[in-house]
């Protein structure tokens, strides 16, 4: 099982070692040719946050609970869909951050999202270990 690493926790507090994408496919289940690497090491525009926030994309602050509009509506709506569809708050993984730090967080991700039958990780938005095919 790879380790998740903080370059891999996004500014809007998605573990991008979680995401379907990260994993090479689309949210339909399609081989994707260009699997992502992750929102921080490929330094695009993220779809949500990056591009729709000042401070984001002119990299003033590292993680959204730094700015003092946190959380501010467009994290909100966000949020707000990977509660309902996926069961995950990025709200919730950011103010954990801010209260106990990247190091416990990135162990708390290794807990949850960990495979039961091979140790691999469970992407969050299918419940699937592309390491042994194992669903939740």
């Amino acid at each position: 099982m790879m380790k998740t690493k903080e370059d891999l926790i996004a500014v809007c507090g998605m573990n991008c070692r979680i995401c379907v994408a990260y994993f090479g496919y689309a949210l339909s289940g399609k081989k994707s040719k260009n699997p992502c690497i992750g929102c921080r090491a490929r330094d695009k525009y993220c779809a949500f946050i990056k591009k729709r926030c000042e401070k984001a994309y002119k990299k003033e602050v590292d993680y959204c609970f730094e700015c003092e509009d946190f959380p501010c509506k467009i994290l909100e709506k966000l949020d707000k869909g990977y509660r309902e569809r996926y069961k995950m708050s990025m709200i919730d993984n950011l103010n954990f951050i801010k209260e106990n730090g990247m190091k416990k967080f990135l162990e708390s991700q290794e807990e949850k999202y960990k495979c039961e039958e091979c140790g691999g990780v469970i992407c969050v938005h299918n419940g699937k270990c592309y390491e042994c095919g194992y669903c939740e």
